[in-house]
């Protein structure tokens, strides 16, 4: 996998809008708290359109993504929300451009979909964490800058990482590549040619209001389809509001402990990146990682 350049105080961040359209002024407090933590920041002036529930037309977005990539100056991605629409871009984006600028990218979601585009399509590690008119708009609660500044601006090993109150669904230790992303667009992927490769890897899933026989689902999706027959591990997300209603009488946790029983493998849940709302937590994707007991330890560098 090709490691990015590390981030450095300074530098300059670009926004995307790849996926649904963007609050102006959440985008603009994302932007001022980039700001305030030392880093410059650029976006496009219609990053704010709207084309039914995306961000705008599908050439606006691929041209967004292609022309801030492909500035010298930006030195990483990170973008501005989630919702729907990046996997319109994947068909149509010119890897051979990105590739030949290796910049860090940052988001989760819908852009789980970019995240599997890069991994095959580029080779290069990517980071599942927070967003600007999302997490970075609500202030310094809403995401983990300890795990931030670790992963992308510190060319070492970030070492383990913890998650308040994770618990451990499967017992045991377990070591290799972190991968995965929203459980969804996981699963939507699966037999295109941007498929998650999942052999041997540590696969992190999570999602949000997805109801517990949705998430059974989409894991017997991925079981079907053999994405979970050489897995090391898993990581499950806090998988907000994914209840049925509240007398249900089970606990999503008791769902995914049975389905995923059978692997083999070791387990947690409850960590927090992506669809958080306080603390949200930078992962590394693409970098070789050793579960344990609730924690991950990050055994390599992920920029450079």
């Amino acid at each position: 996998m090709v490691k990015p350049p590390a981030l450095k105080s300074g530098d300059l961040i670009g926004v995307i809008a790849p996926a649904s359209n963007v609050r102006p002024d959440w985008l603009m407090a994302g932007v001022r708290e980039l700001e305030r933590l030392g880093f410059r920041v650029i976006h496009r002036p219609d990053i704010g359109a709207k084309e039914r529930y995306t961000a705008g037309t599908l050439r606006r977005r691929l041209d967004e993504l292609h022309t801030l990539w492909t500035n010298p100056e930006v030195k990483a991605i990170v973008a501005a929300r989630g919702g729907y629409g990046t996997m319109h871009l994947l068909p149509h984006i010119e890897a051979a451009r990105l590739r030949a600028q290796p910049k860090i990218f940052v988001g989760y979601s819908d852009l789980t979909a970019l995240h599997l585009f890069l991994h095959r399509a580029c080779d290069l590690v990517t980071f599942h964490g927070p967003m600007v008119a999302k997490d970075f708009s609500a202030g310094p609660t809403h995401y983990d800058w300890d795990s931030f500044q670790r992963l992308v601006m510190n060319a070492q090993p970030a070492g383990k990482l913890t998650s308040p109150h994770v618990e451990t669904l499967i017992g045991g230790t377990a070591t290799g590549r972190l991968v995965g992303g929203c459980l969804s667009l996981v699963a939507a992927l699966v037999g295109t040619p941007w498929q998650l490769a999942t052999e041997g890897a540590i696969l992190f899933l999570e999602d949000t209001a997805t109801k517990p026989y949705q998430i059974d689902r989409l894991l017997q999706q991925l079981w079907l389809a053999g994405q979970l027959d050489r897995v090391a591990g898993f990581v499950f997300g806090e998988m907000s509001d994914c209840v049925q209603h509240p007398d249900q009488g089970y606990q999503l946790a008791e769902v995914i402990h049975d389905l995923i029983r059978p692997v083999g493998v070791p387990a947690l849940y409850g960590w927090r990146s992506g669809h958080s709302e306080v603390g949200n937590l930078t992962l590394p994707f693409g970098v070789r990682a050793r579960l344990e007991a609730g924690a991950l330890d990050i055994l390599e560098a992920a920029v450079t």
